[in-house]
């Protein structure tokens, strides 16, 4: 899905924060809106956390989440220290909420 509504955001905010030229304003609200629609500021998309490109099919989708789950998962460092258990944890814990919410995106489109 592709953002749009950064872009109209900023460009009406730097009309308005840019009074001596406006024209000036809008270009850089647009490019502003641009960076946050195009997720410029480090929001980490839950496609990229899983590897893949946001056109993936279902079976794609499965595949990186399984793969990297079984690779993160906390069971496999039980014996492992104290911080290597924390950041699998951690990691594991990402995975799952960026796989729980592809999985909403898609029944939410459908």
């Amino acid at each position: 899905m592709k953002r749009w509504y950064g872009k109209i955001l900023g460009a009406c905010l730097g009309v308005l924060l840019v009074r001596v030229n406006p024209l000036f304003g809008a270009l850089l609200g647009v490019l502003l809106g641009h960076a946050f629609d195009a997720d410029w500021f480090g929001r980490a998309s839950p496609y990229r956390v899983l590897g893949i490109s946001a056109d993936a099919s279902d079976v794609e989708v499965e595949q990186a989440w399984r793969r990297l789950i079984s690779q993160y998962h906390p069971d496999k460092y039980v014996n492992a220290a104290p911080e290597l258990r924390a950041r699998a944890e951690r990691a594991a814990r990402d995975i799952n909420t960026a796989y729980e919410k592809i999985q909403k995106l898609r029944k939410k489109s459908r």
